[in-house]
């Protein structure tokens, strides 16, 4: 093969040598640019790369504000749990209305008008019958209904077409609820003489909405690893708590306070992930890299990571392909060892941090990822079906002649993309000398043995210490 077929280590189907792939469809350029036009509408929401982080933080929130309502550790009156709800609910619509977050503002809305209609049709206390049950009925059904369907929402900010079917959805709740619990002058006389009795067990039908929206939010954190999904389960768990205690007064009330707060909390866990965490690859960003390299302590080692042919790449087979070899090479970057975590610097560069270690004590660990990378591989499928012959139709025989005449030079003219992607990548490291080292000489060491190992080939590690000889043969066609 031709040097420019190599570039990117091109692998023919039926290849004896063993690889790990990851399947991709080639799009058209119409597809690409009708992908591009649907992404511009979208608030891509970020993927949390702790999850069971961030799925137990809010599950220990609330268990610490269960604690401290039953066990008698603060007595809080109600006007204090009052205060906290609000406040805690205006500081959420604050939060997600500046960080474009429609779906967390609609929740936040919902757990109001549930707590502001089980209140006001209550008059203070849940009775056996009346505008009361009615009210913590219809709340225990809608709630976790409205919480699903936010779930299945896709977050397209504040723009008018995107808000105004949740709004009329609420409103037409709001009226709903306020038709049925319409209060009866006789019994609410009788509601407000007699003792009010203790909060009767929820019905099965509310019971059922509960765990059924729990399970499909689970399901959707679990798939999909967002902030979002793990504020929206854990407020709705709280407010199954404020329901279950009667829905009015000051242990109810402090539940809602604590559901508006989880919510608010995710908000603040998505900006988190926005600041520090690059979207595309998950990864920590270079706001994160340079907080990390502030509380480093020597002896620490510092590599420097670059894919091989990356602008070319991009070039050839597009951005789509481009995104995809990106997240290929941090997945492996994600996963090295010895103690090494990994940071997307910008574009094709990244770097890992070593904390305790010494070029000697990396070297396998880096020579063991650059091997990963190489043998990893991204599997390019044909052109898109659409494209494709359909089979004979009903044209008539010159017509479709002519038409099987351009297709074939259309084929003949196409430029063949190869049925496998690999890449490679050159890695350059350094580590910090013990008369108080500055971090900076050590990331521009790490530079340039990474510019050696460009210059002698690339796919290969080099040190800042001196130049290292290839460990194992360059594999044929990988420039």
């Amino acid at each position: 093969m031709s040097r420019n077929q190599n570039y990117f280590g091109q692998k023919l189907t039926g290849s004896a040598e063993p690889y790990r792939s990851i399947t991709l469809r080639s799009h058209s350029r119409d597809n690409l640019q009708k992908s591009l036009r649907r992404a511009e509408d979208i608030a891509v929401e970020p993927q949390s790369p702790t999850p069971m982080k961030s799925l137990l933080t809010p599950g220990i929130c609330l268990l610490a504000v269960a604690a401290l309502l039953h066990i008698g550790l603060v007595t809080p009156n109600t006007a204090l749990v009052s205060y906290a709800f609000y406040g805690a609910w205006i500081a959420g619509l604050l939060l997600a209305w500046r960080f474009h977050s429609s779906r967390i503002f609609f929740a936040l809305l919902v757990l109001f008008l549930a707590q502001q209609a089980i209140s006001y049709f209550s008059t203070g206390r849940v009775a056996a019958v009346g505008p009361g049950t009615t009210a913590l009925a219809a709340v225990g059904l809608l709630l976790p209904l409205n919480f699903v369907l936010l779930s299945f929402q896709p977050e397209k900010g504040f723009t008018f077409p995107s808000v105004a079917p949740s709004g009329l959805l609420l409103f037409v709740q709001s009226v709903i609820v306020a038709v049925l619990c319409r209060p009866q002058p006789l019994a609410a006389v009788q509601s407000a003489l007699r003792h009010p009795p203790l909060p009767a067990p929820l019905p099965f039908a509310t019971l059922l909405a509960f765990a059924a929206a729990a399970v499909l939010l689970l399901i959707r954190f679990l798939l999909f690893h967002k902030p979002a999904e793990s504020g929206l389960l854990w407020a709705l768990a709280a407010s199954l708590l404020a329901l279950r205690f009667g829905g009015t007064g000051r242990i109810p009330t402090a539940y809602f306070a604590g559901a508006a707060f989880i919510l608010a909390g995710a908000i603040v866990e998505m900006s988190y992930l926005l600041a520090y965490h690059d979207e595309l690859t998950t990864l920590p960003s270079r706001r994160a890299f340079h907080d990390a390299l502030l509380r480093l302590e020597p002896p620490y080692s510092i590599a420097m990571v670059d894919i091989d042919h990356f602008k070319r790449c991009n070039d050839t087979y597009g951005h789509d392909t481009g995104d995809q070899v990106l997240r290929l090479v941090a997945s492996r970057l994600a996963r090295v060892s010895g103690g090494g975590q990994a940071y997307r610097c910008g574009g094709e560069e990244f770097a890992i941090l070593f904390s305790g270690k010494t070029t000697t004590e990396v070297l396998d660990h880096l020579e063991k990822l650059r091997a990963d990378i190489e043998a990893s591989t991204l599997r390019l499928r044909g052109p898109d079906r659409r494209e494709e012959a359909r089979g004979p139709d009903r044209r008539n025989q010159r017509a479709r002649g002519r038409a099987q005449t351009g297709h074939a030079i259309r084929q003949l003219s196409r430029v063949t993309a190869p049925a496998e992607l690999s890449v490679t990548a050159s890695i350059g490291v350094a580590t910090s000398r013990r008369e108080k080292p500055s971090v900076e000489e050590v990331i521009q060491s790490a530079d340039e043995a990474l510019y050696r190992a460009k210059a002698a080939g690339r796919n290969r590690i080099e040190t800042a210490s001196a130049p290292r000889s290839r460990s194992r043969a360059k594999a044929a066609g990988i420039a």
